[in-house]
């Protein structure tokens, strides 16, 4: 089954493509026999989990694989066959005829250059265009983009600009030659849902007014429902399914279509007794001011005793001499329990890692009390902070990099124990593995390194090595936000096992509230470091008061096509009404 065609010849025709990779001297496929096309103006999603092979296949298309690398098969851009083609010729085509947008545009724009320079260097790279032309076109798709201030971003550097403004100029960069191909590769999983859903509006309305293809390579099943016209599903390599957006949501065919949408966490579902809120209908009601009566809930954690504590806390940044300080955190107070989970959500900047840090001694706070494990370490004191350690853990972003690449995992996991003075020799042997165990690790992956891990697997290491010394809190720093979202519902399956057994208290931060959802009993809506809303997880999802939790929740994409239309129009109307 083949994409359908307008009766044009499709942009990008890809037929019989096969990717092996040279490892010891034999070759491994990454794919195997793929075939589909994309018309002009069309989206076509390519999702599956990390090692499917949607990257290293699309990757081929811009022959950008190492030289370890063998292509087979046919790749054709508009009728010319691109595989095959002499190296000075694919270079006229990248950036001309087919552009990428990057997942990371802090690692695909130079550090050491202007955004202005860096697109004025791509155009003139490609054209016969003068100086002033080219900076000219540069202006104007930055105001194409919708950059809020094209000038400044013109003359910044990457560092200068938000993450999502760094991406907005990444399209832009990519957009300048008007591409007959856009090859966007997971463009938005590093981005809070609020600006998420503005790159998205963005590269709809830039899909519709200069009619490219869109290739668009992503594991977020919200925003293939959010985006996509028609929909590739791989599993190791190989094509499973495909076919259009609502026939693959609506009535999945293969086994693994429907695990990869069964995995996706859906807002709304961790309601009492488990059903389901139809999130269009709270927000409508919020916004009509139909939300006068509160969801009455009992707080099963009242009664508990309390582990953290923030009274009044603020935490400021860069005080340097006359140089004024900046408040990340303002006033906030609240208190997480034994046993409770607190989902901490917000947008970027809004202060949810600062707080996250704070309350493990890795941030000093400007103002007021914080109370960990009764502890008091607002003055933060070197000798009170290391006492805090054995009490506390964390579980961060990303564990790739918070792992020791020079260290076996045994290690990696046992170095707490061991510095503790908890456990050595055969003790510490046996309580490493007993917390394999307890994360559904083999014992064997104890000599293993790192990189010979997945991303899943090496996030179960890094919640192992933070519940070593059995803490009484937990911080949970966006744990699976790099993670697949089959492999991200194993590591909440886990975590949400390992704290109904061991009873700690739980901080989850996160941007994406389906998952705080799902592990979350209270949640604290963090705006610009200050309070916007709390509750338990039900008054904030039933019933969002605070226009901005509103526009939190409106902005989230749902791996529903028909619903996420519905949403996409009602968040218009609330940004509209808001502009008003």
């Amino acid at each position: 089954m083949t994409t359908p065609t307008n009766g044009r010849s499709p942009v990008l025709e890809i037929t019989d493509l096969s990717v092996d990779f040279a490892v010891d001297q034999v070759w491994t496929p990454a794919a195997k026999h793929l075939t589909y096309s994309i018309d002009e103006g069309q989206v076509v999603a390519v999702v599956g989990e990390s090692g499917s092979g949607k990257s290293a296949s699309s990757m081929a298309i811009l022959d950008l694989l190492p030289e370890t690398a063998r292509v087979r098969g046919s790749i054709k851009l508009e009728g010319e066959e691109l595989v095959g083609l002499p190296s000075r010729k694919m270079r006229t085509i990248r950036g001309n005829r087919v552009a990428a947008i990057f997942q990371e545009p802090m690692t695909a724009l130079n550090p050491v250059f202007t955004i202005g320079f860096q697109i004025v260097e791509a155009i003139r790279a490609h054209t016969n265009q003068t100086p002033s032309e080219a900076s000219a076109r540069a202006m104007e798709l930055l105001r194409l983009v919708e950059l809020p201030d094209p000038e400044k971003a013109f003359n910044s550097y990457p560092h200068q600009l938000s993450g999502g403004q760094r991406q907005r100029a990444m399209i832009a960069q990519s957009l300048v030659l008007d591409p007959k191909l856009l090859i966007a590769d997971e463009p938005t999983t590093a981005l809070d849902v609020t600006v998420q859903a503005e790159i998205l509006e963005l590269m709809r309305d830039l899909r519709d007014r200069l009619g490219s293809a869109v290739l668009l390579i992503t594991h977020d099943m919200g925003v293939v429902a959010d985006l996509a016209d028609w929909i590739v599903v791989m599993k190791e390599g190989e094509i499973v399914e495909q076919g259009d957006v609502n026939s693959i949501f609506n009535n999945p065919q293969h086994p693994y279509t429907r695990a990869l949408l069964d995995a996706v966490p859906h807002l709304g579902t961790g309601g009492e007794e488990g059903e389901e809120v139809d999130i269009s209908k709270t927000l409508a009601a919020a916004a009509n001011e139909r939300t006068a009566t509160d969801v009455i809930t009992v707080d099963p954690f009242a009664n508990a005793h309390p582990v953290l504590t923030l009274e009044n806390v603020s935490v400021e940044y860069g005080k340097k001499g006359k140089l004024g300080a900046f408040r990340a955190v303002d006033d906030v107070s609240f208190t997480v329990r034994a046993g409770e989970v607190m989902g901490l959500v917000g947008e970027s900047g809004s202060g949810k890692s600062t707080i996250g840090r704070a309350a493990i001694g890795l941030q000093p706070i400007a103002a007021g009390r914080l109370t960990v494990a009764d502890t008091d370490i607002s003055r933060g004191d070197r000798r009170t902070i290391k006492s805090l350690r054995r009490k506390v853990g964390i579980v961060f972003q990303d564990p790739s990099s918070s792992l020791n690449p020079r260290l076996p995992i045994g290690e990696s996991i046992g170095e707490p124990l061991f510095l503790a003075g908890e456990a050595k020799g055969a003790e510490l042997d046996r309580r490493v593995e007993k917390l394999l165990d307890s994360v559904n690790l083999a014992r064997s992956y104890r000599n293993r390194f790192p990189h010979e891990l997945s991303g899943g697997q090496k996030q179960r290491v890094g919640i192992a090595r933070a519940l070593s010394l059995s803490p009484q809190l937990l911080v949970a720093d966006e744990p699976t936000s790099a993670l697949d979202v089959s492999v991200q519902a194993t590591v909440l399956d886990l975590l949400r096992e390992l704290q109904a057994e061991m009873g700690f208290a739980c901080l989850f931060i996160s941007h994406d509230l389906a998952v705080v959802d799902s592990m979350a009993d209270r949640i604290i809506v963090l705006h610009h470091g200050k309070i916007a809303e709390e509750g338990t997880r039900d008054q904030i999802l039933r019933a969002p008061k605070d226009p901005y939790t509103q526009r939190l929740i409106a902005a989230i994409p749902v791996p529903d096509p028909d619903l996420q239309r519905e949403r996409r129009e009602f968040r218009r109307r609330i940004l509209a009404e808001t502009d008003e």
